[in-house]
C-alpha cells in the first residue's frame, strides 16, 4: 500500500504530457480517427480493457477507441510472453487495422523497450499517425519513437520485476485521463454525466433516465417519457427537454454542435427566449 500510494504522485508529474496527447487524440477523431492502444501483456491488457469500456460508457463506435495486444486476443487471457519481442509483429498489427494520419496511437510499455511496442510505434509514424508512449522508466528507448513521452516513474516494484503492480496502477490512471478527457471534449459529456451511455442492460437504463432526470430537473416518468420518443438516447432527451423542440430539430442541431451546452448556447442566440438551465 505504502508504494501504491506514490503512483498518483508519479501520475501528477506528467500532466502537462498526458493534456498534450489528448489535445492531438481529440483533434485526429474530429476528423474520423481513432485512439489506438498497443501493448504487450499487462500494458496490453490494460488497453484492450480502457478500450472496452469506452462504447456502454461514452457511445463510441466499436471502432473509434481500439486496443492492440501482442500475440492477439489469445494473449488476453494466456501469457506469450516472447510475442514482445516482436519488432515486425507490431509493424505488421498496425498495418492490418490500417492506421493512418487521423489515428492516434498510444504505446504502452512499462520498461520503455519492448520491441512489439516499438515497431508498432515506427510504423505509425511511417503512416503519419500521432504517437504517443506511456511508460515507467527514464530513459526508455520508446520515449524517442514517439511524438508525446508519458512517462510517470513509479520506481522498483516491491516485487521486484512485477511491472503488474505500480507501473500498471499508473497506467491504468494515465488511460483513463486520456479517455475520459478525450470523450468529454468529443461533446459526450455535459456537466459531469455520460449522455452518450449505450442504456444496454436494465442497470444503464435506470442510469439514463437518472442523468435525463438530473440535467433537465424533471420527474422519472418525464425522463423516461422522453427517453422513449428519443429513441433510447439521453443526450437527445435532454437537448430536447431543455429547449423543447422536435426529435428532428434536436438531431440536426447535435449535428451541427456535438456538445449539448453549445447547442443550446447556438438555440438561445438563434431564438428570442432564455435557457436558464443551461
Amino acid at each position: 500500500h505504502k508504494e501504491d500510494c506514490k503512483v498518483a504522485l508519479a501520475v501528477g508529474k506528467v500532466l502537462p504530457q498526458i493534456s498534450q496527447e489528448l489535445e492531438e487524440a481529440v483533434q485526429g477523431m474530429k476528423k474520423g480517427g481513432r485512439l489506438i492502444y498497443v501493448g504487450a501483456g499487462t500494458s496490453g491488457r490494460l488497453g484492450i480493457l480502457d478500450a472496452s469500456e469506452c462504447p456502454p460508457t461514452f457511445g463510441t463506435e466499436p471502432g473509434q477507441v481500439v486496443g492492440v495486444i501482442a500475440g492477439g486476443d489469445t494473449a488476453m487471457r494466456n501469457a506469450i510472453e516472447g510475442a514482445e519481442d516482436r519488432y515486425d509483429l507490431g509493424a505488421a498489427d498496425m498495418e492490418e487495422i490500417g492506421v493512418n494520419e487521423r489515428d492516434t496511437v498510444v504505446g504502452i510499455t512499462a520498461s520503455g523497450s519492448a520491441r512489439y511496442v516499438l515497431g508498432a510505434l515506427e510504423k505509425a509514424k511511417e503512416r503519419h499517425a500521432a504517437t504517443a508512449v506511456i511508460c515507467n522508466t527514464f530513459p526508455g528507448t520508446a520515449a524517442a519513437a514517439a511524438d508525446v513521452a508519458i512517462i510517470p516513474v513509479t520506481g522498483p516494484e516491491a516485487i521486484m520485476g512485477s511491472t503488474r503492480m505500480k507501473a500498471g496502477t499508473a497506467q491504468k490512471m494515465v488511460l483513463n485521463m486520456l479517455s475520459t478527457a478525450t470523450m468529454i471534449k468529443l461533446g459526450k459529456v455535459y456537466h459531469n454525466l455520460m449522455v452518450d451511455l449505450c442504456p444496454s442492460n436494465a442497470k444503464l437504463k435506470d442510469r439514463s433516465a437518472r442523468i435525463v432526470m438530473q440535467a433537465a430537473g424533471v420527474s422519472r416518468q418525464e425522463a423516461e417519457t422522453a427517453l422513449e420518443q428519443a429513441e433510447g438516447s439521453p443526450k437527445l432527451a435532454i437537448l430536447r427537454l431543455l429547449c423543447g423542440c422536435g426529435l428532428d430539430t434536436a438531431k440536426e442541431m447535435l449535428e451541427q454542435e456535438s456538445t449539448i451546452r453549445k447547442a443550446l448556447q447556438n438555440y438561445e442566440e438563434n431564438s428570442c427566449g432564455s435557457l436558464s438551465a443551461v
